[in-house]
């Protein structure tokens, strides 16, 4: 099978190829569509409503995202890491988001940070996982979205795309203990960003991220 011709990005295939790669990003990230999971192009396609020349784009761009994977002869599926693998990736984490972060705290505005304040009293004030997981998400991100680099912001968006499943298990099993900390490490994060102090803003974020990676690799039952 040949593939489909370069479209550009004012196409009409390219804007549907968009909207189709938003939609199962979304079913990725909440959890429906878990690892392991195979992207079956004919399935899809009928699920949609859609022919697989958008869907086949739709692909690429959620590998890219770092949310599908390409397997010779076999397809395409949600990428499956181990604990091996989800280590490392936090590790990585622990290194790049405190320089995203830094980076972004001088270009964020007046509103933004009240923005993230708000997020933050959502945060403290929702019991449901699914919809922390998405605040904390949406509160790192906007703390974050001050960051001048491109490629530093999309390489960030990658490595939570990919180790969001895991979190999201671990969550389900510790979210009531964990809770108080959380906030508390992100109340930490908030003063130094309202202060404009990247380098307290590095200290707390990295001390956040290595001690998620350590709580969850001590439960290898989720790999």
């Amino acid at each position: 099978m040949t593939s489909a011709p370069a479209r550009g990005p004012g196409g009409p295939e390219s804007g549907t190829s968009r909207r189709i790669a938003a939609v199962l990003r979304d079913e990725i990230l909440a959890g429906d569509l878990p690892p392991g999971t195979w992207l079956r192009q004919d399935e899809l396609a009928a699920r949609l409503g859609i022919s697989r020349i958008p869907l086949r784009d739709a692909l690429r761009i959620l590998e890219s995202d770092g949310l599908a994977e390409s397997l010779p002869n076999r397809g395409s599926r949600v990428p499956t890491l181990s604990l091996e693998d989800v280590n490392t990736y936090y590790r990585m984490r622990e290194r790049l988001e405190p320089l995203t972060l830094s980076e972004s705290i001088p270009h964020l505005t007046g509103d933004d940070i009240a923005g993230l304040e708000q997020l933050q009293d959502e945060i403290e004030s929702s019991p449901d996982v699914n919809r922390f997981l998405a605040l904390d998400r949406a509160f790192h991100m906007g703390t974050y979205s001050g960051c001048p680099s491109a490629q530093l912001l999309a390489t960030t968006e990658r490595l939570w795309n990919s180790t969001q499943h895991y979190r999201r298990a671990f969550m389900l099993l510790t979210s009531t203990d964990r809770a108080p900390i959380v906030n508390a490490e992100h109340r930490l994060i908030l003063d130094a960003v309202r202060r404009r102090d990247a380098e307290d803003g590095e200290r707390y974020l990295v001390g956040h991220i290595r001690r998620t990676r350590l709580e969850l690799i001590a439960h290898p039952e989720l790999f």
